[in-house]
């Protein structure tokens, strides 16, 4: 069958709209009619060449919609189902998946060579094989994605704000609840109020943060932050600190959850400045794969007990905290349709990702069109 796409097809180019050909699902392969998909700052790395990605590919890894059909062997979704795409994929079985640790499921290791198990590259075009962007490329009308990137939610859930869900909310929710351990009354600093930092900031403030210091030099980011849990916002970490020393009575951030659209040394050096005795540290942002970007004083880590860690899909697991956190938007204790800034047609995704490197939105999210 014909697919429109959003493709990128060598770093630093602009996104290119085609129409490609999708093969029909395979032994565990669902095909998917994409409804929404948001636009996520980690697309970006690929196009701009900071994650070396297999291309051609479809771009796009945060997704929902519903599934038309399926292949021999599938058991978690039927046709019909409503499915929030997981942007890592979790098999259950691996060593990982096992002791509850999906975000790192050994299926992952492949999602930007853009293909699915056994090398199988269901998107063809005038270029060959395509990629998919962690194996979904929700930059598309329809995809033939593996049933464990699938999971269902409930029918009367609006996919528009669901979508979300794939990765950027529960990356930043998951990187305060999970990897930083937020606790009543703690003081948590988030640098950088994107898409994944709002999210941390409403992790945050749901754990029972008693101060959520969000940074951002952009003045709409702070006051969305604001807006949806911080209790202070600063444009700088050293513009922040003085405040974080006095509330604290000079014992600094429990937590700092680092959370920029490109990371850097200057951004770990300030979070771990920022923190005091037993203080975490948590990357989530990401720059090149082997850009060095922790230069630290190892002796000030060891006798103050410092810790840095990453964290990947907020330590989640996506088969049963999708739905999770889903339920707490249903409850109205996350907010989602209130970090949606604007919607765009899949035509527009290069307005859509100008905007987002240019500051104006917290998150974008693609309506798909159907005929």
């Amino acid at each position: 069958m014909k697919t429109k796409a959003a493709v990128v097809y060598e770093p630093g180019a602009r996104i290119e709209i085609e129409e490609l050909e999708l093969d029909k699902p395979q032994e565990g392969e669902v095909l998917i009619r994409y409804t929404h998909a948001g636009l996520c700052h980690s697309d970006v790395h690929v196009a701009h060449g900071d994650l070396e990605a297999r291309l051609p590919m479809v771009l796009g890894h945060e997704g929902a919609g519903v599934i038309e059909e399926v292949g021999p062997g599938v058991t978690r979704v039927k046709p019909g189902d409503h499915v929030v795409c997981s942007f890592i994929p979790n098999c259950g079985h691996c060593r990982y998946c096992a002791n509850g640790q999906q975000s790192i499921c050994d299926m992952g290791a492949t999602i930007l060579e853009g293909y699915l198990p056994g090398e199988r590259f269901p998107i063809t075009g005038p270029r060959g094989q395509y990629g998919a962007m962690c194996m979904l490329g929700t930059f598309s009308q329809y995809g033939v994605i593996h049933q464990n990137s699938a999971v269902k939610v409930d029918d009367d859930l609006p996919l528009d704000k669901a979508v979300l869900v794939g990765c950027g909310v529960p990356t930043g929710w998951g990187a305060a609840v999970n990897t930083a351990e937020v606790k009543p009354g703690q003081t948590v600093m988030v640098v950088g109020v994107g898409g994944i930092g709002i999210n941390a900031v409403q992790g945050a403030a749901m754990a029972g943060a008693k101060n959520v210091i969000a940074i951002d030099p952009l003045p709409n980011k702070r006051e969305k932050a604001m807006e949806l849990g911080a209790t202070h916002a600063f444009a700088s970490t050293d513009e922040a600190m003085e405040t974080i020393t006095n509330l604290t009575r000079g014992q600094m951030a429990d937590s700092a959850i680092l959370t920029p659209g490109l990371m850097t040394p200057e951004i770990v050096a300030g979070g771990f400045h920022g923190v005091g005795k037993g203080g975490v540290v948590v990357l989530t942002g990401l720059n090149k794969v082997m850009e060095e970007t922790i230069k630290l004083p190892g002796t000030i880590m060891t006798l103050y007990r410092k810790q840095l860690r990453g964290s990947l899909f907020g330590d989640c697991n996506p088969t049963t905290d999708i739905p999770k956190i889903l339920g707490l938007y249903q409850s109205g204790d996350i907010k989602l349709d209130e970090i949606i800034t604007k919607t765009y047609t899949l035509d527009e995704v290069n307005e859509g990702y100008d905007a987002l490197l240019n500051g104006e939105n917290v998150r974008g999210v693609v309506v798909h069109e159907h005929s």
